[in-house]
């Protein structure tokens, strides 16, 4: 065995390699790749369960570029997204839906005359 130098015959390797890796996965989101599989599950010849996979690695970028850009209109994963109305829950929005609800009777109302149709029987609100 003879004196050893300190440096790693693999010290070259893993240097290019790191920089191999770190220029495949800038290739990677800078073009994206898609992965497809599908798995499906069958018993004599009868197909119980199919399990279609798509995968989509790309830079948020190229993803926007490729108009997918669903998480900005998510308001679990952005703060800028806006959040669905919930309009009966507030006393003004109990009063818009009351307000549509009675317009929209009065409508299908004018289009039963209009058809001559029998007037619907109203329900009346029971609260």
């Amino acid at each position: 065995m003879g004196p050893s130098t300190g440096v790693s015959p693999y010290a070259a390797r893993d240097g290019g390699s790191s920089a191999n890796l770190a220029d495949i996965l800038e290739r990677v989101l800078d073009k994206g790749v898609v992965i497809a599989g599908d798995i499906q599950i069958n018993l004599l010849d009868i197909e119980l369960l199919t399990i279609k996979l798509r995968l989509l690695v790309a830079s948020v970028d190229k993803a926007k570029e490729m108009g997918i850009d669903w998480w900005e209109h998510d308001p679990s994963l952005s703060s800028h997204a806006r959040r669905p109305a919930v309009r009966a829950s507030t006393p003004r929005g109990r009063d818009s839906l009351e307000e549509e609800n009675a317009r929209l009777r009065d409508e299908l109302e004018r289009l039963r005359e209009a058809a001559g149709l029998p007037a619907a029987e109203r329900e009346e609100d029971t609260r």
